[in-house]
């Protein structure tokens, strides 16, 4: 029987290129949280048809950052305070497991790039800098994730870490976890990738993500 081939298709092609122009729109900033989604805007402003723009907002929904209801609304995802905790606990699940596995295969170069953005996560934690907080800390682990070794796991983490990360985006973060706590652990986190200790990287991990299990 006729093998089915698996290059994309021009029409998959152009759902991707739609999908990853709104998910820029939206990590930047440029569609804010709560705004509303009109098809014919979208129209306009990508030149495309309605086909591929609904099939790029039903994808962006599952990762969370679309909110849609039939007849209703389709929407920029709101950032929830509530929610606050079980986001970073989710991140902290898959993002110490990529950690783990990361640290030991850091060479010169990769090592020295994420202590770099580290470094600058912790000027912003020291500084209050939410906004750069919650822009550079998931940059920090997305460095990670590209040197986890593990294919399956860099797919989940790709799929679902900018959706989860983006109900963190609150102008008061700093109230709703303990701030000077996730600096402190951030600053483990620099000293065990530094010194190749994949275990203490782990822990330091979690303990931003606020998973319990360490004693403080």
């Amino acid at each position: 029987m006729p093998v089915p081939s698996s290059a994309p298709t021009e029409h998959q092609l152009l759902r991707d290129t739609v999908r990853q122009k709104i998910h820029e729109a939206i990590m930047d900033g440029t569609l804010e949280p709560g705004e509303r989604l009109n098809d014919d805007e979208l129209i306009a402003w990508l030149g495309v048809s309605r086909t591929p723009i609904r099939e790029a907002l039903s994808q962006l929904a599952r990762a969370g950052l679309i909110e849609m209801a039939p007849n209703r609304y389709t929407r920029v995802t709101t950032p929830d305070p509530g929610e606050v905790i079980e986001a970073l606990q989710t991140l902290g699940v898959l993002f110490g497991g990529v950690v783990r596995l990361a640290v030991p295969r850091l060479g010169t170069a990769s090592r020295k790039k994420i202590l770099a953005a580290l470094d600058k996560t912790i000027k912003e934690l020291e500084s209050h800098d939410i906004k750069g907080v919650n822009t550079d800390a998931l940059g920090v682990f997305a460095l990670y994730v590209e040197e986890c070794g593990n294919e399956n796991l860099r797919r989940v983490c790709v799929d679902t870490m900018d959706g989860l990360a983006f109900r963190l985006r609150l102008p008061n973060l700093d109230e709703l976890v303990d701030w000077d706590r996730m600096t402190a652990d951030f600053k483990r986190l620099r000293t065990a990738t530094e010194n190749g200790d994949n275990i203490e990287a782990e822990l330091a991990t979690e303990a931003i993500h606020q998973l319990p299990g360490e004693k403080h």
